[in-house]
């Protein structure tokens, strides 16, 4: 009979091997013009139980390729230390994989690349960050989810198995103190839920 460990480092083994298949995808996609910026790709945990997801990439993270590269990526680290989140229960991506396209033209594959995400990652709650980005998850269509309202600092359940925070746009909440007080309010609500989840 498979130890736990071993039933875990199965699934493991296959979310990276998944996640991996998935950026070649991403990498490769040419149904926007990228305009010389590459796409950017999601990073953290494979089955991280915590999945930070904020609309479109800053120049930051185009440059980098990487999600979550820079202020806005800074900000969360500290905010999850603050809250003592282990870093390795971390998962981030955005909606919208290159930084320089318009909504209606990356769209339909985006939301087809972000399902994907979702299904391997499968975490416990999603951090939604954002109007656009909580529009984005209700036009997805992810399986037997729950439609989202744009509530800051509400969680509520996504799917059966995850649940999902909305918080305001971290990006835009990083230059002015009233904005970055608001993200705070919402954001802090995940140390609540992390501190509340069983230790297994």
């Amino acid at each position: 009979m498979a130890q736990p460990n071993e039933i875990y480092d199965k699934y493991l083994t296959r979310a990276i091997s998944e996640i991996n298949e998935l950026t070649g995808e991403i990498l490769r996609c040419r149904r926007c013009p990228h305009a010389g910026t590459m796409p950017v790709i999601g990073s953290g945990h494979p089955l991280a139980d915590i999945f930070m997801l904020k609309y479109q990439a800053r120049p930051s993270e185009c440059h980098e390729g990487v999600a979550f590269f820079g202020r806005a990526g800074t900000a969360l680290m500290k905010s999850c230390q603050r809250l003592k989140i282990d870093p390795l229960q971390l998962y981030g991506t955005n909606v919208v994989k290159c930084g320089d396209v318009q909504e209606a033209q990356a769209e339909g594959r985006c939301l087809e690349h972000l399902r994907r995400e979702l299904a391997v990652v499968e975490p416990k709650i999603v951090v939604a960050m954002g109007e656009e980005t909580v529009a984005a998850l209700n036009a997805a269509a992810v399986p037997m989810a729950r439609p989202i309202g744009y509530e800051p600092g509400e969680i509520v359940e996504f799917t059966p198995g995850t649940e999902i925070l909305v918080t305001p746009d971290i990006d835009a909440s990083l230059d002015e103190q009233r904005l970055k007080a608001a993200f705070w309010r919402s954001f802090r609500r995940l140390g609540e839920w992390y501190d509340a989840i069983p230790p297994y």
